[in-house]
């Protein structure tokens, strides 16, 4: 089990741990960490060890490998103005999301050309490493680029977040959060399937983040009962 009292973060290796030097100056800098102080690395792909930090980190125990959460879990947003992707995908990472989609829709207002879209994927990525390690996944979510409606709607379990729809499911583990004017008439043609979220009337960065929410909890409350049931 991951050493909570200790920070947490991720290099490429956990066989022979090196941070880069931004992380090391962050721990040494901002978290005060000192040369000798306990600190757990990941490589984002489900291993983790303590180590023991200064200019080379020593291992201070064992590899451990976790795995990967089932079923995994992904919530797509539509693009919105300002820096409220940036609140989305770092709370969905959190919250343990698996897959986080940014996508185009038909009433988004934003609109990027390829350069700018990967600048702020390569930006939300960031963000998202940063997010695990303060909530010390073992398993680092994926950010994909920035999709099309058409291509995501196509995908085997996915739903729309919209009024009057069925409660969130694992069946449908892929719920898509429309922009701030709502769903375009071809596009809710496009699937009958339909998520209903809690509460009133909801902002589009609000309804992706209860999204994720609701499906993590789903989940811990699924895989819960099943290690219930194995222990009988």
């Amino acid at each position: 089990m991951i050493v909570r009292a200790a920070p947490f973060a991720f290099v490429d290796d956990v066989d022979a741990p090196a941070l880069t030097r931004d992380d090391h100056h962050h721990l040494a800098r901002v978290r005060r960490l000192r040369d000798g102080e306990p600190l757990t690395v990941g490589d984002g792909r489900g291993a983790y060890r303590r180590v023991r930090f200064g200019d080379d980190l020593r291992p201070d125990g064992d590899i451990v490998r976790t795995d990967a959460p089932t079923p995994p879990v992904a919530v797509g947003f539509a693009l919105t103005k300002g820096d409220r992707p940036e609140v989305v995908v770092q709370k969905l990472t959190e919250l343990g999301v698996d897959r986080i989609v940014p996508f185009h829709a038909a009433r988004t207002v934003v609109r990027w050309d390829e350069a700018k879209a990967a600048r702020n994927v390569a930006r939300w990525r960031a963000i998202a490493r940063e997010a695990a390690a303060q909530a010390h996944r073992p398993w680092l979510p994926t950010v994909d680029e920035v999709s099309d409606f058409a291509t995501l709607v196509a995908e085997a379990g996915a739903t729309l977040a919209e009024p009057g729809g069925a409660p969130p499911s694992l069946d449908r583990p892929l719920v898509l959060v429309g922009p701030e004017g709502g769903w375009a008439p071809e596009e809710l043609a496009a699937t009958p399937n339909r998520t209903a979220l809690p509460g009133h009337v909801l902002r589009a960065e609000t309804a992706a983040i209860v999204a994720g929410t609701l499906l993590v909890a789903l989940r811990g409350h699924r895989n819960a009962g099943l290690a219930g049931s194995a222990g009988t």
